[in-house]
């Protein structure tokens, strides 16, 4: 390929909306272009980038004993009504009717399809296991897309589902994948990339794991344990407290607070630390606008995903007003009359002399002390982890609160699915039985940015070769000099034919230009023709990840050399067995 014939264009201005480097770079360096919030269209770069993460992705499946299928893009709205998901998934889900009044969604996720799918073979014990995969487009109406194909709407996915007969079949097969996604990321590039326990969220299920690439430009927070290695994201981490069991108990007083309505302006007035306090957090359920009161310690934030999870249904904020029963700012424990969803956060189990609402106007009581004043309190883990907090396998202070990007996911989803969908197998003894599954998924395009991500520097991407673009940059130097102009043509000519990718700008440019496209297009290997080293019949060749890394050789020897550096790199990424 030559590089004047690549569609597409380099820029040396950062677009204005990027807020990271990989969004930047793709951009700059003409790898996409955008089409509308959240979607874009791949140019020749990426596609061939997203090409070799599938190939990736394919050999690894099919070493799993995967069969590549493809599910459809617009999906019957029954098969989301057998599941459940069409009426509990929210606005992310996009619902749409036919020309005939039918409704129809655009896939986000295709469990039900595969459920679908295999249905009927699945019908006898002696299928079973087996695993079906895809890489396909997909559609979620995400509310807020950023940073590039960090978080888009359209995007293409590998979805993987398996299907068992036994809980024990599944968790074997889930370690076996777990293994294989380790060797894709590997493979890609980014072997740190680090697995962590997660909520299973909409998908259902007992267990899950998320594979996190930890970088500042991620929105997710991860939680790790320096001393025994636990790790979890954020929306799953347990959140593990202690509290001073052994002050002597003070009298429930009433406080005048005037003009008090937050913690800190509470401790401020009170001269207390907010570990010190009860605070109360109210939510309302999204199906009835019922009030949800959760109680927690001071000095913690609510995990809305625990919240919510132990509910069974979604919340928002809630809005108080004066019918409501509910005293803003004032609200506690004590007293607290009304017909509202009460919760107490396990921060609160045999607190003493806490300090919280006292339901009434200007009013706080200090003195509260949990098993005398809520003696029919009931705990739950409600609350988010917290920076120096307890790991709660090892019980050492040594939490740490990190961010990431999820390139990665897999779930232990059981018989929700199968269940919901009437789907059975039966056993040797003609009993029947719902079968269990897996589900296991990678975003292409977001793997391709955070590899970006990852492994850049200041003038561009530098990718890894098992997926870059092109394997080698042919640079000639002065094209307008027929010598090296012949010379680099037969370079090119001689590249090709030994199998190797090869990208060749020829263009009459300067050197500045030319060397800052080269760097936005991150290829490894790097060969420069000019008329320095034809003169002792020689090519540079240099490393993009370490330009120091450079050497001249003959015009005999340059492709033997090319790809024994070639093989270098990729025997660098292969994984250990």
């Amino acid at each position: 390929m030559k590089l004047a014939n690549l569609i597409g264009e380099r820029f040396k201005e950062t677009p204005s909306d990027c807020i990271i480097e990989s969004h930047a770079l793709m951009l700059r360096g003409g790898y996409m272009k955008y089409v509308a919030n959240g979607i874009y269209s791949s140019l020749p770069p990426l596609r061939r980038i997203t090409k070799k993460i599938e190939q990736i992705i394919r050999e690894e499946m099919d070493a799993l004993d995967g069969q590549e299928v493809q599910f459809p893009v617009v999906l019957p709205a029954s098969l989301w009504q057998e599941s459940g998901r069409y009426e509990s998934v929210g606005s992310e889900l996009l619902r749409l009717k036919d020309r005939n009044g039918s409704p129809l969604v655009l896939g986000m996720t295709h469990e039900e399809a595969a459920v679908q799918l295999v249905r009927d073979y699945g019908s006898t014990y002696s299928r079973y296991p087996f695993m079906i995969y895809q890489i396909q487009t997909k559609f979620r109406d995400e509310a807020r897309p950023r940073a590039g194909l960090i978080r888009v709407r359209e995007f293409t996915m590998k979805d993987a589902y398996s299907f068992h007969t036994s809980t024990e079949d599944l968790e074997a097969y889930y370690l076996r994948c777990h293994r294989a996604y380790e060797r894709i990321f590997a493979r890609a590039g980014i072997p740190e990339v680090l697995s962590v326990a997660s909520d299973s969220g909409m998908m259902g299920g007992s267990l899950s794991h998320e594979f996190m690439l930890l970088t500042p430009a991620g929105e997710d927070s991860i939680i790790l344990c320096s001393s025994c290695g636990y790790r979890a994201n954020m929306e799953a981490a347990e959140c593990i407290t202690q509290n001073c069991t052994d002050a002597v108990p003070e009298p429930l007083t009433p406080v005048e607070t005037p003009d008090i309505h937050t913690i800190e302006e509470l401790c401020s007035f009170l001269g207390i630390t907010a570990a010190g306090t009860c605070k109360a957090v109210v939510y309302q359920k999204n199906r009835d606008d019922s009030y949800v009161v959760l109680f927690l310690r001071g000095d913690l934030d609510v995990n809305e995903t625990k919240l919510t999870n132990h509910l069974g249904e979604e919340v928002h904020p809630a809005l108080i007003h004066e019918d409501s029963g509910l005293q803003a700012g004032f609200i506690g424990p004590c007293g607290l009359d009304g017909s509202f969803t009460v919760l107490f956060d396990r921060s609160l189990e045999g607190a003493l002399n806490l300090t919280c609402g006292a339901n009434r106007e200007g009013f706080h009581y200090t003195g509260l002390c949990m098993q005398r004043d809520c003696p029919d309190a009931l705990y739950h883990d409600f609350a988010k982890a917290v920076e120096g907090g307890i790991c709660p396998v090892c019980g050492k202070h040594t939490l740490t609160i990190s961010r990431g990007i999820e390139v990665g996911n897999i779930f232990q989803l059981g018989s929700k699915y199968t269940r919901a969908m009437h789907m059975q197998y039966t056993d040797a003894e003609g009993v029947s039985h719902y079968p269990v599954m897996g589900c296991y998924g990678i975003g292409v395009g977001r793997l391709a940015a955070s590899v970006c991500e990852a492994r850049h520097d200041g003038s561009g991407p530098i990718w890894p070769v098992t997926i870059a673009p092109w394997q080698v940059h042919l640079c000639c130097m002065r094209s307008d000099n027929r010598k090296v102009r012949e010379t680099a043509d037969k370079l090119y000519d001689g590249l090709q034919k030994a199998g190797i990718e090869v990208l060749y700008d020829d263009r009459n440019v300067s050197a500045g230009i030319m060397f800052s496209d080269a760097d936005l297009l991150g290829i490894p290997v790097r060969l420069i023709m000019s008329p320095r080293n034809l003169k002792e019949n020689c090519v540079e060749m240099t490393l993009r990840r370490d330009k120091t890394d450079t050497g001249r050789y003959s015009m005999e020897e340059i492709i033997p050399r090319v790809e024994e550096k070639i093989n270098e790199l990729m025997a660098e990424l292969q994984p250990e067995s």
